[in-house]
C-alpha cells in the first residue's frame, strides 16, 4: 500500500511485505544521488544491512555503512558527532543521502543527522521496528537526547520516502513488539475508537499489515493539519510527558519508550478521570487494553516524582504544561496548565 504525506514536502510511505530486496529502486525513483550512506545500529546491521546495500548498487548507488551501538543511550551528541566525522570521511555532499534503516532510534538520529550536516541533505526512513514503523519514521521528528531530557535537541526533517517492510517484525522479541504496542494504543485512544475496538477484539495479539496502515494514516492525518506541532499535532503526545519523565530518571536503560508511555497515558487518565476532565470509565477501558498486550500502567517511580522531572519538557510554554486529555476514547485535546495544578491532578493518582 501506498500512503501519500502532504505536508511541507509530499512523500509516499510504502508499506509492503519483502520490499526492502527493491529499496534501491523505490529511493532511485526520488532520488539522484551518486552516494548513500545507510546509518544503522548493532541489532538491525547483521540483519538488513546486506540487503538494503545490495539493492542500492544495483541502481548505481556507491554506499557506506554506519553502525552504532544499539539502544535509546546512543542517541546524544557523541553519537551524532561520529555520524559527522564518517560523513566527512566518506565525502559527503549536499546532494548525497542517507538512510535510516532501524528502529525509532536510528531514524532519529539519522534524520538529525540529515537535517544538520552541510546544513541539509536528503534522508530515506526504513523502519524496521513496530514503533518506527506507526509512528517515528512518519512526520519528519528528529533528534537527540540531552543530560536535561529526551528529545530536547532536534529538528523537523520529511524523508523523500518511507519504506516500510512488516516482515521484519518477524525478527523481534515480544519485548520489542509491546514496546511498539505502546504508540499503536496512543493512535487509537486519541483519535480512533473504532482501531482501539479492533485491536481489542484481535485473539492472537498479531499485528497485521492493516493496523499498521491504520495508525500512519491516523498520524498522517494529524501531521497534515499541524506539521510543525503548533496545535493537533500535539496530541500525539499522550502520555509521553510523564513517559519521557521516567525515560530520563532511568537513563534511558531502564524502560522502553512504549513501556514508558504506556505507563504515562495510564497514569494521565486515571487522574484526569478523577479530576472530571475524562469519561467515567475511560481508564478501565485504557487499561484493559494495555494490560491486553502486556503493557505497564505505571514505572518505579512515583507520579509526583515524575512531574518534578517533566520540567524541561518542550511541551512547556510560558511556564505552562501542555497535557493531553482523553474526553474519552478516541476522543483527545489540549490543557494548559501549571505546575502546581499538574501536581494536585498527578497527586491524586
Amino acid at each position: 500500500m501506498n500512503i501519500n504525506v502532504n505536508a511541507s514536502s509530499k512523500y509516499d510511505i510504502i508499506v509492503k511485505n519483502d520490499i526492502l530486496v527493491n529499496s534501491g529502486q523505490l529511493i532511485r525513483e526520488v532520488c539522484t544521488a551518486k552516494k548513500a550512506v545507510i546509518i544503522t545500529d548493532s541489532n538491525v546491521a547483521p540483519l538488513y544491512a546486506k540487503t538494503v546495500k545490495n539493492s542500492l548498487e544495483s541502481v548505481d548507488f556507491t554506499v557506506a555503512i554506519y553502525i552504532f551501538n544499539a539502544g535509546e543511550a546512543s542517541k546524544n551528541h557523541h553519537t551524532l558527532l561520529e555520524i559527522y566525522n564518517f560523513l566527512c570521511e566518506k565525502q559527503i555532499s549536499r546532494k548525497d543521502l542517507i538512510i535510516a534503516l532501524g528502529g525509532g532510534v536510528t531514524g532519529d538520529l539519522a534524520g538529525y543527522a540529515a537535517a544538520t550536516f552541510l546544513r541539509g541533505l536528503e534522508v530515506v526512513q526504513i523502519p524496521t521496528t513496530l514503533l518506527s514503523q506507526v509512528d517515528s519514521s512518519v512526520g519528519g521528528k528528529t533528534g537527540v537526547n540531552i543530560e536535561k531530557g529526551k528529545n530536547l535537541v532536534g529538528a523537523f526533517k520529511q524523508p523523500l520516502r518511507v519504506i516500510c517492510d512488516p516482515k521484519t517484525l518477524n525478527t523481534l522479541s515480544d519485548e520489542i513488539i509491546k514496546d511498539g504496542m505502546g504508540e499503536v494504543i496512543k493512535h487509537a485512544a486519541i483519535k480512533s475508537e473504532n482501531l482501539f475496538d479492533k485491536l481489542m477484539k484481535i485473539s492472537d495479539n498479531k499485528i497485521t499489515e492493516e493496523i499498521i496502515c491504520d495508525n500512519i494514516k491516523i498520524k498522517r492525518d494529524v501531521i497534515e493539519q499541524d506539521e510543525y506541532e503548533n496545535g493537533e499535532r500535539m496530541l500525539l503526545n499522550f502520555g509521553h510527558t510523564l513517559g519521557h519523565s521516567a525515560e530520563k530518571l532511568s537513563n534511558y536503560r531502564e524502560i522502553s519508550h512504549g513501556m514508558a508511555v504506556s505507563a504515562g497515558m495510564a497514569i494521565m487518565t486515571k487522574s484526569s478521570e478523577m479530576a472530571g476532565w475524562t469519561k467515567a470509565g475511560t481508564y478501565e477501558k485504557l487499561s484493559a487494553l494495555l494490560n491486553k498486550y502486556g503493557l505497564p500502567l505505571k514505572t518505579k517511580f512515583s507520579a509526583i516524582t515524575l512531574v518534578q522531572n517533566s520540567i524541561n519538557d518542550k511541551k512547556r510554554i510560558n511556564g505552562m504544561n501542555n497535557i493531553i486529555i482523553l474526553k474519552e476514547i478516541g476522543e483527545s485535546y489540549i490543557k494548559s496548565i501549571s505546575d502546581n495544578e499538574f501536581m494536585e491532578l498527578i497527586g491524586n493518582d
